[in-house]
């Protein structure tokens, strides 16, 4: 774990492989939720399992402002140099893949492979978008972790208007249930706004560096679709995509599932 003032990045390692693969969980997650995908690739790597920021024992405080890439590649590369890792891969599912993209801009060259299992990051979120808006839209929506019928109102409108489907306003409403659930929502919501990527500055990263690729979908996923993807995979020259029958919920599994049976 490495510790400061007011910054916390929790991890623990699983696995005895030669090479490191970094792992990065999805939101409301922590991330021993990717154990299935360490054991899945134990013969190959040694799996670092990494709390993202409000989830498990991380932390980022909010006087430190938004979560900005060249913070979160300093803070990266002081865990690279103390657990002396030089290359690695990395994992990463649905909000993780914000984590994955802001480590490959940083350091491209350490990196060797990717697993992409529907990531955040490729296609903005709409909530992500509404997070750059004024200042007084964000204290609006901060107002919802005490006032969170504003939430429920606003859900049961964009459902009515057909914006919003009932498995994406389910989910989001578990997400919503509590007032602890809300303030991670909304400090998710807000201090990660900054972690936006050009697609095709991504690809060329990954072209230019030979990383191989490969990405994980849901059939039967609505939050990350293949369409979604192809704002990135139209500009890279190699990759493979798996489509898995699986929603959005169950892919860790799912994937855990594929990488096992291919052994």
């Amino acid at each position: 774990m490495l510790e400061g003032k007011k910054v916390i990045l929790h991890y623990e390692w699983y696995g005895q492989g030669k090479k490191t693969l970094l792992a990065f969980h999805g939101f409301g997650q922590t991330g021993r939720v990717m154990r299935p995908l360490a054991e899945a690739m134990e013969g190959a790597y040694r799996t670092c399992l990494i709390d993202i920021f409000y989830h498990g024992r991380s932390y980022w405080h909010e006087e430190l402002g938004p979560l900005t890439k060249d913070h979160w590649q300093l803070i990266l590369s002081q865990f690279l140099e103390h657990e002396e890792v030089d290359r690695f891969s990395m994992v990463a599912f649905s909000m993780g893949g914000k984590f994955l993209l802001a480590t490959l801009e940083g350091m491209p060259q350490r990196v060797e492979h990717l697993y992409l299992i529907a990531p955040d990051g490729i296609r903005t979120s709409t909530w992500y978008s509404l997070a750059s808006y004024p200042i007084l839209f964000r204290k609006y929506f901060r107002s919802m972790i005490v006032r969170p019928w504003r939430f429920f109102s606003l859900m049961r409108f964009l459902r009515a208007v057909g914006i919003l489907d009932d498995g994406l306003a389910k989910f989001a409403s578990t997400q919503m249930d509590t007032r602890r659930k809300r303030r991670r929502v909304y400090y998710t919501w807000v201090m990660f706004r900054k972690l936006r990527f050009d697609k095709k500055r991504i690809a060329r990263l990954i072209n230019h560096h030979g990383i191989s690729t490969d990405i994980f979908i849901g059939r039967y996923d609505k939050i990350i679709t293949a369409d979604g993807m192809k704002k990135l995979t139209i500009h890279l020259n190699s990759y493979k995509l798996h489509a898995l029958e699986s929603g959005h919920n169950q892919l860790i599994q799912a994937v855990a599932g594929h990488l096992n049976a291919k052994k």
